[in-house]
């Protein structure tokens, strides 16, 4: 991939604010706690939304709904979809209707582990073939070399296999509220963290950007 192909989605991506960002990421599974919390509520406001069925069906759909605004703004500001929340949309799609079709939460439920295995499987898998693919995702966020993008790599593809065994072990010893509280309060927090634990090596690995490529 050339690097004309990487930097024009780059720029783009500056675009846009980073409170924007964090609401486009963020914004759905917030609609998901709430309409989970409050779904008896939004049925008797809005009863259509009741012949969807309980509340974590009711969540399932505006969860849908949320996720494919998100991605739709996501285009509209920047012409490009990022492949971590594309994947993950289609993801929420499929295992989302298949939860509102067959009225069984269970699949809503598996699709964090579905995804987290599925990141966790192509960063590790890329670095057996010597790819760090890492390096496509975060572009735009930073310049790292080669070295930094690999160790980076490997510390993100253990922990979203981490995040899928968190899942696993959570949907299926504790109730659908607290498993979608810790969806929202505990996996997003926990992410944060090791993201931010990311730093140092960031700082060590990282490469000075030429000037001139700075340059509008």
């Amino acid at each position: 991939m050339s690097k004309a192909t990487l930097d024009a989605p780059a720029k783009a991506e500056e675009k846009v604010s980073p409170f924007l960002k964090m609401v486009l990421e963020l914004g759905p599974l917030v609609v998901f706690f709430f309409a989970n919390s409050r779904g008896e509520w939004l049925a008797s406001q809005f009863p259509v939304l009741a012949e969807m069925g309980g509340p974590i069906f009711i969540a399932t759909g505006l969860f849908m709904a949320a996720t494919a605004t998100a991605l739709i703004v996501s285009w509209i500001l920047t012409r490009t979809l990022p492949m971590m929340p594309l994947i993950s949309g289609i993801v929420v799609f499929v295992f989302g209707a298949l939860t509102l079709w067959l009225q069984n939460d269970t699949f809503i439920k598996m699709k964090p582990t579905i995804v987290n295995t599925l990141f966790g499987a192509i960063l590790l898998g890329g670095l057996l073939f010597g790819k760090s693919l890492l390096g496509y995702v975060f572009h735009a966020a930073f310049r790292l070399d080669d070295e930094g993008w690999r160790k980076l790599t490997l510390r993100w593809g253990l922990f979203f296999i981490v995040l899928a065994v968190m899942n696993e072990v959570v949907w299926r010893n504790f109730s659908t509220d607290f498993w979608v509280a810790f969806k929202v309060w505990g996996t997003m927090p926990i992410t944060i963290l090791f993201t931010l634990s990311q730093m140092p090596l960031i700082m060590r690995h990282a490469i000075e950007v030429p000037e001139e490529s700075k340059a509008p």
